[in-house]
């Protein structure tokens, strides 16, 4: 409230919902990053950021007089009331598989999604794609649209490589790019069923990128050649030195 008040930062005044949102979104990644590192003292002031994000949208609002960091809260209780009927209410539940069903349920009915398809459209768009894709399938799955087994799955990449291959042939660059997006998507889907996230899997997979690049870069100094210098048959006897390694 002091930083956007007349006599607070000039920055801080400024700034709207849409200016700051990106800011939102890295404060929460970096939160995650603390907490793949396993560092407490960084995550608990990522958390700090993340939670500064949501006081400083609150007090956008609340200077409109629309509503508070109180109000947020007030809601959230409510809505988690609602949602735990079986800590809160009289239902009995069994296990955890049960209590996401009956979140589900819930959740459906208090925001009025009537169809399968509704549920599908409410999975924010602003989402990271694979993360997206792969919330996508799970909700297809509870209406019953999935694969039978993993294999269905791995012979559905098979299919979209064979697709993705037809479309490069014909050079169409609209239709290359709708190829390969559903060989993304198809891979998203076979991650799911192996209990796999697609997300992490891709982060881990640039990881491991890095550090044999690095290890590539490190084996062509100690020959005394320049990587720009070697053509990617050379580069490559390197690399194949740096999967051993790492």
């Amino acid at each position: 409230k002091i930083l956007r008040s007349p006599s607070g930062c000039p920055w801080d005044m400024e700034q709207t919902h849409k200016s700051i949102k990106n800011d939102f979104i890295e404060e929460v990644y970096e939160a995650i990053e603390a907490i793949d590192l396993d560092d407490t003292a960084l995550l608990r002031e990522e958390l700090g950021d993340v939670l500064l994000q949501v006081v400083f949208h609150c007090q956008i609002e609340k200077e409109k007089n629309n509503f508070e960091f109180d109000d947020i809260c007030d809601e959230l209780c409510k809505k988690l009331i609602v949602r735990h009927p079986h800590v809160f209410g009289e239902l009995t539940v069994s296990d955890s598989g049960e209590v996401l069903k009956n979140w589900d349920n819930i959740k459906k009915e208090t925001k009025g999604q009537k169809t399968y398809t509704d549920t599908l459209e409410s999975v924010a768009k602003s989402l990271p794609a694979l993360m997206r894709a792969q919330k996508l399938g799970k909700r297809a799955m509870r209406a019953g649209m999935d694969f039978k087994c993993t294999e269905d799955a791995l012979e559905c990449i098979k299919l979209e490589t064979a697709e993705l291959e037809e479309a490069v042939k014909s050079g169409e660059s609209e239709h290359i790019e709708e190829e390969f997006g559903d060989l993304l998507f198809s891979c998203v889907n076979t991650a799911r069923h192996l209990g796999l996230d697609s997300e992490q899997a891709l982060t881990k997979a640039s990881e491991k990128f890095i550090k044999r690049f690095a290890e590539t870069e490190k084996l062509v100094k100690l020959s005394g050649a320049d990587m720009k210098a070697l053509s990617i048959d050379e580069l490559d006897v390197f690399w194949r030195q740096a999967k051993q390694n790492i």
